[in-house]
């Protein structure tokens, strides 16, 4: 049985097309809101270790702003190559709080 954690509150989500980072215990994690759904991955860019969740979404991508590297944040893939990815993660909402898989 997987195991989640409070992540934050419901009302600090990022609002549709945005991306926000969240601190979790030593990782931060990127949640991006893509048309209404809610997905999160790794905030740290494989390329320069750039903020994912300060970057800007474009065509369902997150852009890092360091260096425009894209990343499918239903995937974790990065646009360039597949092979390339940061790990994603299950989201629930549990009573006004967003919980992360562990």
């Amino acid at each position: 049985m997987p195991e989640f954690l409070k992540l934050t509150s419901q009302s600090e989500l990022p609002a549709a097309g945005e991306a926000k980072e969240f601190a979790c215990g030593d990782r931060v994690i990127c949640v991006a809101n893509v048309d209404g759904s809610l997905l999160a991955m790794d905030n740290v860019c494989l390329h320069r270790g750039g903020p994912l969740g300060q970057g800007v979404i474009e065509g369902g991508k997150i852009v890092c702003p360091w260096h425009g590297w894209q990343f499918d944040p239903k995937t974790g893939e990065a646009s360039h190559n597949p092979k390339a990815r940061v790990a994603v993660y299950p989201l629930r909402i549990e009573g006004g709080e967003v919980m992360i898989e562990r």
